[in-house]
């Protein structure tokens, strides 16, 4: 297993592969093109991909501030706060096993981020990512932490979901764009873009609330399963999903779109000081089956008692 972080665009998880593997992970040319972004409340967001931590709700990134009026008055969903994207952290922890980032102060969001990501001391496929939100400011203030971890549009991701009212669809309003396509079959949802011919982009976001705290990823001979902590729906900022799936596709090359596999930890007050934490557990698996739904979910209910993924398995087709 091989793990590439680095310290600049906030602190971000670059690739991650079993040895001798292509990454899972999908990053901008903006990475190599764009080193050294400038970094303000006037910033735009610079595609360098990959994972990295955002606050939620989306709908208040610029209202709790003072230093883009602008944007304030608009109330923008876009770009995200900068100096948690575009700053370059500093690492407090180096070592071949771990690092730990210490970001800068927001003046937008009001928060300092911290991430750790380190190998798991149970598991040799394993990483543990967690963030830390500090709240910087004289007054309360309130987010989740939002992880983001961005794969190929071709990528199948599965999530349990329990029923179709779990389920909510934030269709595109851009003229030639479509919806993602989805699957929902025996408490597991799946998703990907599949090559159309109609010209169409598929674009939009699913947010869901989960029956159980994992998804799984299926990139070829690779399979990212991300384990976090299941939250009941009351915990989740009501604009958001527990695990929210984001897809931009072009029609006859899926491969190079973006699919964005999210979660989102509890909404939470924090007065003047306080912190608040959020992790997720990465594992790869290798994988030689075939590229189906059907042999996909039967190698997730295979590994579903090693990886407590709750739900993996389906009852009806188990049932004697």
């Amino acid at each position: 297993m091989e793990l590439s972080v680095t310290p600049a665009f906030g602190g971000r998880v670059l690739s991650f592969s079993l040895r001798g593997h292509p990454s899972v992970l999908k990053i901008g040319a903006a990475v190599d093109r764009q080193p050294a972004p400038t970094v303000s409340a006037s910033a735009g967001d610079v595609p360098y991909l990959g994972h990295d931590v955002w606050v939620g709700p989306q709908s208040q990134w610029w209202l709790h501030q003072q230093v883009n009026l602008e944007r304030k008055a608009a109330a923008a969903v876009w770009p995200p706060d900068p100096y948690l994207s575009l700053a370059s952290t500093r690492a407090v922890v180096r070592g071949p096993t771990e690092v730990t980032l210490k970001g800068v102060p927001s003046p937008v969001t009001g928060v300092q981020l911290s991430k750790r990501i380190a190998l798991s001391t149970t598991r040799a496929d394993t990483v543990d990512v967690q963030a830390t939100a500090r709240n910087i400011r004289k007054d309360a203030i309130a987010w989740d932490l939002w992880f983001n971890t961005r794969v190929a549009a071709s990528t199948r991701v599965f999530v349990p979901v329990a029923d179709a009212g779990d389920i909510r669809v934030q269709p595109p309003s851009e003229p030639g764009t479509v919806p993602p396509v989805f699957g929902h079959h025996a408490g597991v949802l799946a998703l990907r873009a599949d090559v159309r011919d109609d010209g169409m982009v598929q674009r939009g976001k699913v947010l869901l609330q989960p029956s159980a705290g994992w998804m799984a990823g299926f990139a070829g001979a690779q399979v990212l399963v991300i384990r976090f902590v299941h939250q009941p729906l009351a915990g989740i900022h009501p604009e958001q999903g527990q695990v929210e799936l984001y897809l931009d596709a072009p029609p006859l090359h899926p491969e190079q779109g973006l699919l964005e596999m999210e979660v989102h930890a509890p909404y939470r007050q924090l007065a003047p000081g306080a912190q608040m934490q959020a992790q997720e557990q990465w594992t790869l698996l290798q994988y030689s089956g075939p590229d189906d739904v059907q042999a996909q979910r039967r190698f997730l209910c295979s590994k579903a008692t090693e990886l407590a993924l709750d739900n993996a398995c389906d009852a009806a087709a188990a049932a004697p």
